[in-house]
């Protein structure tokens, strides 16, 4: 966290968003807790014209410090804008925003909290949830996230989630005082150093494999009317949730290009009921808001799609307010994201079965195409856009990555493969050995 004192306002630099707080020292009579969640018995106790004025590290308290602890102005922006004419409210010092004592409780977006509970409840609430967390050392988290990969099976990646709801806690009691450093700190990294280890990265289809699939999909009188949702997002490398929630005014036919500021998520949203509903969700980060060129076959797609629904009826749908929504199922209603990944699922094995008896005949080696997802249709976009074309920023903008270091892991394994391309070329022109 960066943070920068200038005309008496601090800039706290989080997650990508700006947070703005400016001195406020004439509201501690308005101020209250927004809600009673996640307090203690010493919440009553907090003064709010004199908080926590204790170093908050007294063994190691400095000789010179000034204490920023109280109550300020604040404003939520994108990184980057200017300071505000306007502020969103009051935030007490130091308490986080999402918290009752901050008087703001500001909540994760439901789609985060419904993910991050469905980590806790499955993964960590009956076993290591229950250890003291005084008790924890780092082995036994070692011991933990290693049992959660060997014995449950789980992935690099989704272990990284779990990571990010426990590492956080862990931090809030070093901050308490209860206890002296955080044993989840430097973990994932050890793990990720084991040889050999499955990151969880997904592998893209081959050419030859993404064009058995476009071409048998295309052509097949049940599977054709999926051609137009499959070939945008190979053709973009949009998330599949991208995808579901584009709009025709969302799209410019005429200059070509498509404008990403939304997406459509499936989870369920209560508390009492694991039923799942569709929700219009913005992007976690500002990487997440762009505009990506068509290509040929993707606009061809949408004129396609256009025609069709010009002659049998637009989407009726209405979601939090957006209509207009381009593709829907038979029913008129949105995607579910596992019913496109069951139909892939369909496509992959009607091909699959047809494509070995067809090789059979001909007496060649088969086409196969692996079990892949929505999500290897944006990898395998990703890994033809890397094989042509060298400037990482530019495939990094296409792709709403946050974190360059997302694009370059593929654009690593695209070299990769192309080496040993190159050397068989290379191989195969020269005549000298």
């Amino acid at each position: 966290m960066k943070i920068v004192m200038k005309e008496m306002a601090k800039y706290s630099y989080i997650y990508g968003v700006l947070i703005m707080w400016v001195c406020c020292t004439g509201s501690y009579a308005q101020w209250k807790p927004a809600g009673n969640r996640i307090v203690t018995e010493w919440a009553a106790q907090v003064d709010v014209s004199n908080v926590l004025p204790e170093y908050p590290r007294p063994l190691m308290e400095r000789t010179e410090w000034v204490n920023l602890n109280g109550l300020w102005q604040y404003a939520i922006l994108p990184s980057g804008k200017a300071m505000p004419k306007t502020y969103d409210g009051e935030i007490l010092v130091p308490f986080a925003v999402e918290s009752a004592l901050s008087g703001v409780g500001k909540e994760l977006r439901r789609t985060t909290y419904t993910n991050y509970m469905y980590m806790y409840d499955h993964y960590v609430r009956d076993s290591f949830g229950k250890k003291k967390i005084g008790e924890i050392k780092y082995s036994d988290v070692l011991y933990f996230y290693y049992h959660l990969i060997n014995e449950r099976k789980l992935q690099v990646n989704t272990l990284e989630t779990i990571h990010t709801v426990l590492h956080p806690t862990f931090q809030l009691a070093v901050r308490d005082d209860i206890i002296r450093n955080n044993p989840s700190h430097g973990v994932m990294s050890e793990i990720k150093k084991k040889p050999g280890r499955n990151h969880g990265v997904r592998h893209a289809l081959t050419v030859e494999q993404q064009r058995a699939f476009m071409n048998y999909t295309s052509n097949s009188p049940v599977f054709n009317h999926w051609a137009p949702l499959f070939t945008v997002l190979l053709g973009t490398g949009c998330r599949i949730g991208e995808i579901i929630g584009i709009r025709w005014e969302d799209i410019d036919l005429e200059k070509r290009l498509i404008n990403i500021n939304h997406s459509v998520t499936y989870y369920p949203r209560r508390a009492e009921t694991t039923k799942c509903e569709f929700a219009v969700s913005l992007p976690k980060t500002e990487a997440g808001i762009r505009t990506v060129p068509m290509m040929e076959p993707v606009y061809n797609a949408f004129m396609e799609e256009y025609e069709y629904q010009k002659e049998n009826g637009f989407s009726t749908v209405t979601l939090d307010g957006m209509e207009g929504f381009i593709f829907t199922n038979r029913f008129g209603n949105l995607h579910n994201p596992q019913a496109v990944n069951r139909t892939i699922k369909r496509i992959r094995e009607n091909y699959n079965a047809e494509e070995i008896l067809k090789a059979k005949k001909e007496k060649r080696e088969p086409i196969i195409i692996p079990h892949f997802s929505c999500h290897h249709l944006r990898h395998t976009f990703c890994t033809r856009f890397c094989e042509n074309e060298t400037n990482i920023k530019v495939i990094q903008a296409v792709m709403g990555h946050a974190n360059i270091e997302t694009t370059m892991d593929i654009y690593a394994e695209v070299t990769d493969m192309k080496k040993t391309e190159a050397i068989e070329k290379l191989s195969h022109n020269l005549n000298v050995f």
